[in-house]
């Protein structure tokens, strides 16, 4: 069997779709969008369309999107413009996320707190989910935003996005909403949730690298991350990537048309999934997974009271045999770390570090899945202690 792909949390394939919009901004339309002259006016108007397209996917205002290089500054820029924005406003300088946020909020946060803000970080249980009673007896009258994310980027858990965002505005605090993992794989209206804000980047569905977006809602307090243009409304400096937004705009388009028929074809992906593991042992695993969670993503860990623990050696083992799969991990200096959500959802560091991240697109297969239930088969002997 060929190589096979269970990775598509880290990023997707490009949609054979979006490609083919993209190619004539790679070579015809080639204009600086902030130019006067045809060349520039075109591109204008391929920006402003892609903005009006996410803008009405996700029942906003055109005027509330901006582009970004993706996620992870599309969080960064919501959480410094928001938080510093406020604080000078009102001097609210208490800011609150959950402790399995993935790092663009954790390290945001932490940048915060080195500046003086007053930064706390609200548990989660054993799936990764925030806990809604410890938010709300965290928030009070000095807290000026909550970051949650809407899908969890290593055990698919959603949140209560909705109970959250209900927290934050009675407590007239700002919500910050990370749905990088959950954007075009879930219907998304942001007046009808209620959010100030949110991220989103177009490689984690079927779009290309190195583009994202972030929806603030109009009023919300929110300063530029980066200087040196008038680009985005002053509040995003630099030549828009026109490459990046349209083919983010077309990656749209086809969630738009196709999510809800994905999202049925790895929802029995995932079943069976689970199954075939349950199949090899219903003691040595343990499904990190219940049913509010995301089709797209599995989390198994290989139990360290069954299993010599080696993250970098088992998950070569996969590999070598045709399936990438990931920890969902830090790598640092080429060493995997434990995962830092699994550590907030009470796993040992053993069973932290024993922890497989399966993630599907709707082009994988059932015989694909049989195929790496036989390789797990054949890694259990390797590692079983």
């Amino acid at each position: 069997m060929d190589k096979i792909y269970f990775d598509n949390a880290a990023t997707t394939p490009i949609h054979p779709k979006v490609k083919e919009k993209i190619l004539p901004y790679l070579s015809d339309y080639f204009g600086n969008p902030s130019s006067i002259h045809s060349y520039g006016r075109i591109i204008r108007v391929a920006i402003e369309e892609a903005r009006e397209i996410i803008a009405d996917f996700i029942n906003a205002d055109a005027s509330e999107i901006y582009f970004t290089s993706g996620g992870t500054e599309a969080d960064n820029f919501a959480i410094f413009g928001i938080s510093k924005t406020e604080f000078t406003e009102s001097g609210r300088n208490k800011i609150i996320t959950s402790k399995s946020e993935h790092h663009a909020v954790l390290d945001s946060f932490e940048e915060l707190g080195k500046s003086g803000f007053n930064t706390e970080y609200v548990g989660v249980n054993q799936y990764a989910q925030l806990n809604v009673s410890e938010l709300e007896k965290t928030l009070d009258s000095g807290t000026s935003l909550v970051a949650a994310m809407h899908t969890n980027n290593e055990t698919g858990a959603l949140n209560s996005i909705r109970s959250i965002t209900e927290l934050t505005k009675r407590n007239k605090s700002y919500i910050h909403v990370d749905a990088v993992q959950g954007f075009a794989k879930n219907r998304i209206d942001v007046k009808n949730f209620g959010f100030d804000s949110m991220a989103a980047s177009a490689h984690k569905f079927y779009g290309p690298k190195g583009v994202g977006f972030l929806y603030a809602k109009s009023g919300t307090p929110l300063s530029p991350l980066l200087y040196g243009g008038s680009q985005e409304r002053n509040r995003r400096g630099g030549t828009e990537n026109i490459v990046g937004i349209v083919g983010l705009a077309e990656a749209v388009k086809i969630a738009d048309l196709e999510m809800e028929t994905n999202n049925q074809i790895v929802s029995d992906l995932k079943k069976y999934f689970i199954e075939g593991i349950n199949s090899i042992s219903l003691d040595e695993f343990d499904i990190n997974t219940k049913e509010d969670t995301s089709p797209y993503i599995l989390s198994v860990t290989l139990k360290s009271e069954y299993y010599r623990v080696d993250p970098e050696a088992m998950l070569m083992f996969l590999d070598i045999n045709g399936v990438a799969a990931s920890n969902g991990a830090a790598c640092t200096s080429g060493t995997l770390k434990p995962s830092h959500v699994m550590l907030s959802a009470g796993k040992s560091i053993e069973d932290a570090s024993g922890t497989i991240r399966f993630s599907f697109n709707p082009n994988n297969t059932k015989s694909e899945i049989d195929y790496t239930i036989d390789v797990l088969k054949k890694l259990r002997p390797n590692f079983v202690k």
